[in-house]
């Protein structure tokens, strides 16, 4: 039975937002509390609904614009509001990096609590669109449909021949993990990859091939990755949920046909219940196994499963700032720490008189490998374990005392065995390189027992997003 007790949400009028929180959202305050709020920009004045309560912050939505912010910007996509890809579209791009360089100074001051040189201006990016080099889309045969569509059933409901389908290839709306928005234009990567995405969309429609469910776990498609490099080549991934060669064959060898930039097609099967491929076998149908990016001369190879920058132009920029930072001379053992498949370690290699590098994922180490071989480099070595397991005494007895850390961990920080053991270590110098300033401000706050921060530079990997890239030299005191 419907509950009619429910009391209606509350609206609240006139409010004016004063900041931008590190998580996309922005701020106002009330006397009581502060209200995180979704779809404002700072400078706004706007009625909200409020769509959370807690004891001390509440969530909400913009329902009114009374008073646009002087900050304010027209987002470029159809699908911003919806999509929870590019939260700070709406924001005037220079706004965008004062707010990136207010969430890693807030970080520093606030969390860390330590002596810090003045914090370098942000690296702007040079593309602000069209600078991602790797997507992923989801099919659903559960698409999302926004208000609008409810109630235009056409639009709803209707393909070209008039045919009712909530099939959708696209990105999943945040916290509604079975529902799919069908993407039409997405301006974070260039072309061909939306004329590929919707090609392979039109081909499977017109052929009846089952969209999955992610609820039921029924379904042909399941999921596509398209990756590129600056040097024009094209990889594209298709994750099926069952082996149907004859279908396969006939949908990717349609595809390269329309599409002959793309000189690396891949697929998996997938039948598990989760959409991770890093456990299973890539299957290699037409082309290379592998794409190439170069940086500064030197060739990275790209594989299926292979982690690289997504923005690489803005990688390149991130990767001398780490250089410069380290100051290795040629006498330095440097340890990379998280080396992911390696790109920093062999980009400062020829720097360096051995380069150690360390990461959890094996296949990524092999890539590591695989990359010093393509660049002839020989003085870099790379194990794969847990870091806080591998980087004990006998390791570094077996490999030398480093005078240079490079660190460049995930978004939780480096694990605190870590942490101390690199006290104990005492390298003369610590790059430490983070997408996370709060756990890096965590983790600096440990490290200042024996360093020094001395130089801090943000840089912006993600435009149109709030995350921030940050990027710190610690010196022995």
């Amino acid at each position: 039975m419907r509950n009619t007790n429910k009391k209606p949400l509350p609206i609240l009028e006139n409010i004016n937002v004063i900041d931008a929180s590190s998580d996309g959202q922005s701020v106002a305050r009330t006397d009581e509390y502060v209200i995180f709020i979704k779809g404002a920009v700072p400078g706004d004045i706007v009625d909200i609904q409020i769509t959370r309560k807690k004891s001390k912050y509440r969530e909400a939505n913009v329902i009114n614009i009374k008073q646009r912010s002087d900050k304010r910007t027209e987002p470029i996509c159809s699908h911003f509001g919806t999509c929870g890809g590019c939260k700070w579209q709406n924001m005037d791009y220079n706004w965008q990096l004062f707010y990136k360089q207010k969430q890693v100074t807030d970080a520093l001051t606030r969390l860390a609590k330590i002596e810090l040189p003045e914090i370098q201006q942000i690296l702007p990016s040079k593309k602000v669109y069209n600078y991602r080099n790797k997507l992923e889309f989801t099919f659903s045969n559960k698409k999302w449909l926004t208000s609008e569509q409810i109630n235009d059933k056409s639009i709803a409901f209707g393909n070209d021949e008039g045919e009712i389908t909530r099939n959708a290839l696209g990105f999943h709306i945040p916290g509604m993990f079975d529902k799919i928005l069908d993407i039409d234009t997405c301006h974070l990567q260039e072309e061909p990859s939306n004329s590929i995405r919707n090609e392979i969309r039109k081909y499977a429609l017109k052929n009846d091939l089952t969209f999955f469910d992610l609820r039921e776990q029924i379904g042909f498609l399941r999921n596509i990755i398209i990756r590129s490099t600056s040097t024009g080549e094209w990889m594209l991934i298709f994750a099926f949920h069952f082996d149907d060669k004859p279908a396969i064959e006939k949908l990717l060898d349609h595809l390269a046909n329309q599409f002959p930039q793309i000189t690396s097609m891949q697929y998996v099967i997938n039948s598990k219940r989760n959409d991770t491929i890093g456990d299973l076998d890539i299957i290699l149908y037409k082309g290379n196994d592998s794409i190439y990016e170069n940086m500064e001369g030197l060739k990275f190879k790209i594989g299926a499963k292979s982690f690289y920058q997504t923005n690489s132009e803005q990688a390149y920029e991130l990767y001398k700032i780490t250089r410069d930072f380290a100051s290795i001379k040629n006498s330095d053992v440097v340890y990379d720490l998280y080396t992911g498949t390696g790109t920093i370690a062999n980009f400062v290699a020829h720097q360096a008189k051995k380069v150690v590098g360390v990461e959890y994922v094996p296949a990524a180490i092999e890539d590591a490998k695989i990359n010093s071989e393509l660049n002839g480099i020989t003085n870099t070595v790379f194990y794969a374990g847990d870091m806080k397991d591998v980087l004990n005494n006998d390791f570094i007895n077996e490999n030398d005392k480093p005078d240079v850390i490079i660190t460049d961990p995930p978004r939780a920080g480096m694990h605190e065995d870590v942490t101390k053991k690199i006290l104990e270590i005492e390298p003369n110098r610590i790059v430490y390189v983070s997408c996370n300033p709060a756990t890096q401000a965590r983790d600096l706050q440990i490290l200042d027992e024996k360093y020094k921060v001395t130089k801090v530079q943000p840089v912006d990997m993600f435009p149109q997003t709030h995350h921030v890239e940050n990027v710190v030299l610690l010196e022995k005191r």
